[in-house]
């Protein structure tokens, strides 16, 4: 591996240190976008911490801000089982911590990171053979991540695919009702006519609930058409 030389600290190294996102936004972000973030926080932890075993301080407190936010966010995935079914739940628990599991070289990647930028800040002589260890790991970390991400994608489709089969069922149920109250309204109107002029105030009831069964049909076929562009969609 080539060196990484604690030369001169100075201004002129490329900037890696944009603002993290917040913890407010993550609260906001899917575990699928959650997870996929991850990959791109892992490869820029490891450009960070090399930029500041250069001596730049700028990448080392970016670095740091990084790692915090990767860990935090590798702490919220890992434990999403508990706040899932039974069946996702599984899912994501093989995931990270079952036979195949990839927590352990997560956690280990954060872990060599976290020592990386140890050694870089005291201007070790041994921060070279930290990031020799870093970088060989990226491509093993990237692996890992990826696998979690696919965890998380798999367990999305089945919660969607789950959701547009209890939309379709409670369509149907409206249709149903919806059927009932034409042919309740039609009688209400059959019989108000029959009733001449005492049936007047009955004959505006039934009209209205003859529109009211009409847009009820008109919702129940916009329901089942975003039911099925979101079906077509995943």
């Amino acid at each position: 591996m080539a060196a990484y030389p604690l030369s001169a600290r100075t201004s002129s190294m490329p900037t890696l240190s944009s603002p993290a996102p917040t913890a407010s936004r993550d609260a906001g972000m899917s575990l699928v976008n959650l997870a996929a973030r991850q990959r791109m926080l892992s490869q820029r932890m490891v450009l960070q911490t090399v930029l500041a075993a250069r001596g730049s301080d700028l990448h080392l407190k970016a670095a740091r801000s990084s790692l915090t936010l990767f860990t935090d966010s590798q702490a919220r995935l890992v434990d999403t089982p508990r706040h899932l079914d039974a069946n996702s739940g599984e899912i994501i628990r093989k995931a990270y911590r079952g036979p195949q599991g990839v927590g352990a070289t997560i956690d280990a990647f954060a872990q060599q990171v976290g020592t990386a930028l140890d050694l870089a800040e005291r201007q070790s002589p041994r921060v070279e053979d930290a990031l020799a260890r870093l970088v060989e790991t990226t491509d093993g970390v990237l692996e890992a991540l990826n696998y979690a991400t696919t965890a998380f994608d798999q367990v999305s489709k089945a919660q969607s695919e789950t959701l547009m089969k209890e939309l379709a069922g409670i369509v149907a149920s409206i249709q149903t009702v919806a059927r009932e109250a034409k042919v309740v309204s039609f009688n209400a109107q059959v019989m108000a006519a029959r009733a001449g002029q005492h049936g007047r105030e009955f004959a505006v009831v039934a009209n209205v609930l003859s529109g009211i069964t009409n847009e009820i049909d008109g919702l129940s076929l916009q329901a089942v058409s975003l039911a099925g562009r979101n079906r077509s969609a995943a």
